[in-house]
């Protein structure tokens, strides 16, 4: 097992800057995600850890050990990719216990003939053999040994690729989107059968995905990127309920997170969309806000008023337990997302006007540019109206 430490990387592609002085402490034993859109520079990060890459500046670290100079087998990583990587021609086992020849096997003991009459080859070959077996049977593959690659489905192929991994007992796990090839049930039980395989090996897990249920079910610690730059590194549900930026309040959650525009109009309350709302903050009136909703910090209401929009329903989504109600609200630029319980369903349609009341708790408040603004008026010792007063 070893902790891994990215010091100040910086990486161009010619004039194309990809990676921003990226710097990140990876603990030892931990499972860390590197969460963005496509183009954000996260596979690039992960190749420079594995050394497939050079940074143009910076320094990477392995346990107390620097591998800026060390060539990708020496640093005592696995990667799995995401097209799995497997020579077609070989069997299963063959390409599980390909790393372990390479290894363990001098180039002339590889050779088809001659090899395995030398000393040591048939007891190393012996060993290799044993140690395949065991980890495909940890897999639930054990059975597909003898087959080709061709012969198996997206899930089998992605657990040789990982039991290939795996025989080696690196230090560091690298994934480069390794579900992203699935489909959406398979997706769901690779993920639950990574995380299991975390638990059991207890060694450091580096992986890479812009799918951001992967990250929030799998990792210890979830780390944004966007535009080469590190955003935020925290726990999936910080990143959730407590983001640092607007940026990343805007790509984790699914469906978006509503982002309205407001005002101040005195200390502790805020006009929006036609509403006025008690936040904690204390700003001169008439300062510009964010505010960021969550579709569940929305309740059904049954009229309008302070801390309460309403709107046209223009659209509803059945998601089983929950639906979404996206509403027309004046003073908005796009719609209103709510995520409400299916026991209203019925009463809900297209056309209708709807209250919706807003749990002040879970507002979020960014600047304009983004930056996150938190409980400064909790902070600073000042009072907050109670909307209730105000509205009388």
């Amino acid at each position: 097992m070893a902790s891994i430490t990215l010091d100040r990387i910086i990486k161009n592609f010619g004039a194309t800057p990809v990676l921003r002085d990226v710097s990140l402490e990876i603990a030892d034993g931990e499972f860390l995600t590197l969460l963005g859109p496509s183009g954000c520079g996260k596979s690039t990060l992960l190749r420079i850890i594995a050394g497939l890459e050079t940074q143009d500046s910076g320094s990477v670290a392995i346990g107390v050990r620097a591998v800026d100079g060390l060539r990708p087998k020496q640093r005592d990583v696995a990667m799995v990719f995401q097209s799995y990587a497997l020579y077609p021609h070989m069997t299963v086992a063959a390409n599980m216990a390909l790393p372990l020849r390479m290894r363990r096997l001098s180039a002339v003991q590889r050779l088809p003939l001659l090899g395995r009459w030398l000393p040591g080859t048939k007891t190393t070959a012996a060993e290799i053999d044993a140690e395949v077996t065991r980890t495909a049977k940890s897999l639930g593959i054990g059975h597909l040994l003898a087959r080709k690659p061709g012969q198996l489905s997206g899930g089998q192929r992605q657990r040789v690729a990982v039991g290939r991994a795996m025989v080696r007992h690196p230090a560091v796990f690298l994934m480069d989107e390794p579900l992203s090839n699935l489909d959406a049930k398979l997706r769901v039980q690779m993920r639950a059968e990574i995380k299991e395989l975390h638990q059991r090996l207890g060694v450091t897990f580096v992986y890479v995905t812009h799918d951001q249920a992967e990250a929030m079910t799998l990792s210890d610690r979830v780390a944004v990127m966007l535009d080469g730059e590190l955003l935020q590194v925290a726990p999936p549900q910080q990143i959730y309920t407590d983001p640092d930026d607007r940026r990343v309040a805007e790509f984790i959650g699914s469906p978006k997170i509503n982002l309205l525009e407001a005002v101040v109009r005195e200390r502790g309350l805020v006009d929006v969309a036609g509403t006025v709302l008690a936040v904690d903050l204390t700003r001169e009136p008439g300062s510009p806000l964010t505010l960021g909703i969550r579709p569940e910090a929305f309740h059904l209401t049954d009229h309008g008023g302070p801390g309460a929009l309403t709107g046209a329903v223009r659209l509803v989504e059945h998601m089983g337990s929950d639906l979404y109600v996206h509403l027309d609200v004046p003073g908005t630029d796009h719609p209103v997302i709510a995520r409400l319980l299916t026991e209203r369903a019925p009463q809900i349609a297209p056309g209708q006007t709807l209250h919706v009341g807003i749990r002040p708790e879970r507002v979020l408040l960014f600047t304009r540019t983004g930056q996150r603004l938190r409980g400064e008026a909790a902070s600073s010792g000042a009072s907050v109206t109670p909307i209730r007063e105000w509205a009388r």
